[in-house]
C-alpha cells in the first residue's frame, strides 16, 4: 500500500504579475461549514479607504494546513532573526526612549 502512495511531483508555473505579488498589511477571515475567505488588504496611514488586493477561498482541510505551514515558517524565521514583536511590544520599546 504504501508503494501506491508515491508522492506525485507537481510542477509549478507563475507569471510574472503573480511572481510580483502584492503588499498586504490586513487580513480578514470567515468562514463558512465548507470554506474559508481570506482578503489580503492594503490599509495606508491617514487614509479611510482601503480596497482588497487579493481573496483566497479554501476549504477548511487547506486553511489548517496553510496555518501550520504559518507556524512552522514564522518558527523558522524567529529561529533564524530573533524573536518578532507585536504592535504592542514595539510601542513598549519605543516608549522606552521618549521616557
Amino acid at each position: 500500500m504504501a508503494e501506491e502512495m508515491k508522492k506525485q511531483e507537481i510542477k509549478i508555473e507563475i507569471d510574472e504579475q503573480t511572481a510580483n505579488g502584492s503588499y498586504s498589511n490586513l487580513a480578514l477571515i470567515t468562514h463558512s461549514q465548507t470554506e474559508f475567505v481570506i482578503d489580503f488588504i492594503f490599509v495606508q496611514p491617514q487614509n479611510g479607504k482601503a480596497k482588497v488586493k487579493n481573496r483566497i477561498i479554501t476549504s477548511p482541510l487547506h486553511a489548517k494546513k496553510i496555518l501550520q505551514a504559518l507556524q512552522d515558517n514564522v518558527a523558522k524565521y524567529e529561529m533564524r532573526f530573533g524573536q518578532i514583536k507585536n504592535a504592542e511590544q514595539n510601542q513598549q520599546e519605543q516608549s522606552k526612549f521618549y521616557n
